[in-house]
């Protein structure tokens, strides 16, 4: 066969993703705080774009009214009379109790009142101190030399949140190029030093820590975290006691010490911020309908500049490239407001089917949640599971059930048998939640168990599936949570 060359016409269809369709696909899966920085940020690069502030308050502020400087008359109480130095009758007028200078030292001034009143001085800080930097403090305060502090960098810089120690003495003695007998000098200064425990390999060895820092080292709490750990994890007290050869009561006692240890010391200097959440739209009941209300508190109101509108009918004369410029500048200022339009239009759409799917969630609460899956709502209103799926990420809804995402009301389906309703999965964590809280703590329901309450109710649930949802509900298998034995 030949090889040449030939011309052909080919008629195609495909899908081309224009910048402004990338723009809008963007904005519809950012979440209400990435939305608000994104419109931050086009408005300081679009002259066009402007906030209308217009839209918050529909009428002027009146103008005040101007005074001559003779005409303006004021009260004998609030006049304010000239401070002589020379004659210093008026100066014991003052009240020097309330007077602090402003430019002095903030330790320097002290008001008088509740302690309580007064800033804390973490309030005043730009960053949260952590665990590193509130050891690093109390690593300079030693009487360590210069060396072996270059070694105590090397140790807390690999502690991990918690406050244990991630590496071995014998890597970090070959980081530093001292010896291992160094290292644990300085190691063993660490774990001296607040929080105690801080340091530990491990959480036996950080509970032993904080028994000794307790002067509690060779007592029963410390035997029993050292030789019989795996039975307190039980709650086996009568092993322990019988092993070491005490009583029940002062098991029980010992054993109430080390309830009180933290088995995490570094979570307690976690820097990490909470993190806040605006919910995106509102589910309100009034006079016994469901209202859905956008929130768009924070959100810009754009609008296109009128200058620049001049600019393009009134002046002619204008360059050809600065006409252009703001026409494109404009047509960008358009798209993005009509995007963020959309935006919310779909938001309200999706939550309106959201609502029809679920009513009976909104007004019975988590047991009433029923399957929904992505394609139910966009098959409601005509839209593809993508565009769903990006709406639903990252967006938050109010309603008098609580706050949650959106994203929480698609769960999967548990089919009954003989053909019943359905239940979603959630719905069912809920139930296994409630079995356990009602479980009679001397003889907890094992996962098996819960499974048969289920078949009695004509839901099939395997073992497994049981202990998957108890997982993820972070409740402690049967035997962790059977109270102790103390006879």
């Amino acid at each position: 066969m030949a090889l040449e060359l030939r011309q052909s016409l080919k008629l195609t269809q495909q899908l081309v993703m224009t910048p402004q369709l990338q723009q809008a696909i963007k904005l519809l899966q950012l979440s209400r705080l990435e939305l608000v920085d994104t419109v931050q940020q086009e408005i300081e690069q679009n002259p066009v774009l402007e906030d209308d502030f217009s839209s918050l308050n529909g009428e002027t502020s009146p103008s005040l009214p101007e005074f001559a400087p003779d005409q303006i008359v004021i009260p004998p109480s609030e006049r304010t009379s000239e401070v002589n130095l020379e004659n210093p009758s008026n100066i014991n007028d003052i009240d020097w109790s309330n007077y602090a200078n402003e430019y002095e030292p903030i330790s320097s001034y002290r008001p008088r009142g509740d302690s309580d009143e007064m800033p804390s001085r973490l309030d005043i800080l730009s960053e949260k101190p952590n665990l590193q930097s509130h050891l690093r403090w109390q690593l300079s305060l030693t009487d360590l030399t210069d060396e072996e502090k270059v070694v105590g960098e090397h140790i807390l810089g690999n502690l991990s949140r918690e406050g244990f120690l991630e590496a071995e003495i014998a890597e970090i003695a070959e980081q530093c190029g001292h010896d291992e007998d160094d290292v644990q000098y300085v190691l063993e200064v660490i774990q001296e030093m607040d929080p105690a425990g801080v340091g530990a390999r491990n959480v036996q060895e950080s509970l032993l820590l904080q028994l000794e820092r307790l002067e509690l080292k060779d007592k029963l709490p410390a035997e029993i975290i050292k030789d019989h750990l795996h039975l307190l994890e039980t709650k086996n007290y009568i092993a322990i006691a019988r092993a070491c050869h005490r009583s029940i009561d002062d098991v029980v006692a010992a054993i109430s010490i080390i309830v009180g240890l933290d088995p995490h010391p570094g979570w307690a200097y976690s820097d990490e911020e909470p993190h806040y959440i605006t919910p995106d739209v509102t589910v309100q009941k009034v006079d016994g309908e469901y209202v859905i209300l956008l929130n768009d508190d924070g959100l810009p109101k754009l609008k296109i500049s009128s200058y620049y509108r001049d600019i393009l009918k009134k002046q002619a004369n204008a360059p050809a490239a600065t006409k252009e410029y703001i026409q494109d500048k404009i047509r960008s200022a358009a798209w993005l407001i009509k995007s963020i339009q959309q935006r919310q239009r779909t938001i309200y759409r999706v939550m309106e089917s959201i609502l029809k799917f679920q009513y009976d969630f909104f007004e019975n609460g988590v047991a009433y949640l029923k399957p929904l899956v992505l394609r139910d709502v966009a098959e409601d209103i005509s839209m593809h599971e993508s565009t769903i799926s990006r709406v639903t990420s990252n967006k938050y809804a109010h309603t008098p059930q609580g706050t949650f995402e959106l994203k929480y009301f698609f769960t999967s389906s548990i089919s009954r048998n003989g053909g019943g309703d359905a239940l979603s999965s959630e719905s069912i964590r809920q139930r296994i939640r409630q079995i356990v809280q009602a479980e009679n703590p001397n003889k907890p329901f094992s996962d098996k168990a819960i499974a048969e309450i289920f078949a009695k109710d004509g839901i099939q649930l395997a073992r497994r599936t049981v202990a998957k949802y108890r997982e993820q509900l972070g409740i402690l298998s049967s035997k962790f949570r059977k109270n102790p034995k103390l006879k």
